[in-house]
């Protein structure tokens, strides 16, 4: 019994693989991320576009097709001796297809979201 103890073998240890430095999703730092896969789930791809929302020239395109819609495109009809109004629907500016890239300044409320949909984005430094 114990010659069977002594041929025991060892566990192995795993092999150890270097992955290319990529940069990490850290707090307070300027990153690069461009979308390799389109993802297939609609939860993932909503993600990547609100991302892609926080760019600044996103933002101001945003801000000013809603003061539009607000100004003109609103319309007003009276029923029932009440004001109702119909608006329509926010254009979208800004689509998640493959090889789309942007740069967003890291806060520490996005890293989850970063990191839920890491696996779509190619990560570069800035």
């Amino acid at each position: 019994m114990e010659a069977n103890m002594a041929e025991a073998k060892e566990p192995k240890e795993p092999k150890k693989t270097q992955k290319k430095s990529e940069p990490t999703i850290a707090p307070n730092a300027t990153l690069t991320f461009t979308i390799k896969s389109e993802p297939k789930r609609p939860a993932a791809r909503k993600t990547i576009e609100r991302l892609m929302w926080m760019q600044p020239h996103a933002k101001k395109d945003l801000s000013m097709l809603q003061r539009h819609r607000k100004q003109k495109d609103i319309k007003y009809t009276i029923r029932a001796g009440r004001v109702w109004f119909d608006r329509p629907r926010a254009t979208r500016t800004i689509r998640c297809e493959k090889g789309a890239s942007f740069t967003l300044n890291v806060t520490p409320h996005i890293v989850n979201d970063l990191k839920s949909v890491e696996k779509y984005l190619n990560i570069t430094s800035s």
